[in-house]
């Protein structure tokens, strides 16, 4: 609940964006109506497993936000790498905070 949709899936949120500038650089609008609707639909997708995962994180007595980061390093996934796309983010269900911490650059 925490990686799929929080790693893989908001990656995809970050994505959409400069493939759009992109296509409405070339002059593509029918692609970019398609990524626009992509990107609203993932925007549900992310926020559905970012219910669930902060659903369980309290059943658990877990901080959720600590339990992603420690998730991220414990599985080896990849951290988020900016430019996030906060606003798509923000509508996921991710904190301005986390945000914060997730744009700054990983120490090593």
């Amino acid at each position: 609940m925490a990686l799929v949709p929080r790693v893989l899936e908001a990656r995809g949120l970050d994505a959409t964006p400069p493939i759009m500038k992109k296509l409405k650089a070339v002059g593509d609008t029918g692609s970019v109506a398609v990524l626009e609707i992509i990107l609203h639909d993932e925007i549900g997708h992310v926020a559905i497993g970012d219910h669930w995962f902060r659903q369980q994180c309290a059943a658990r007595g877990l901080e959720p936000e600590a339990t992603y980061l420690k998730l991220i390093d414990d599985f080896r996934a990849p951290r988020p790498q900016p430019p996030l796309h906060v606003e798509a983010r923000r509508a996921a269900g991710f904190s301005a905070a986390e945000l914060e911490v997730l744009s700054r650059p990983r120490k090593a």
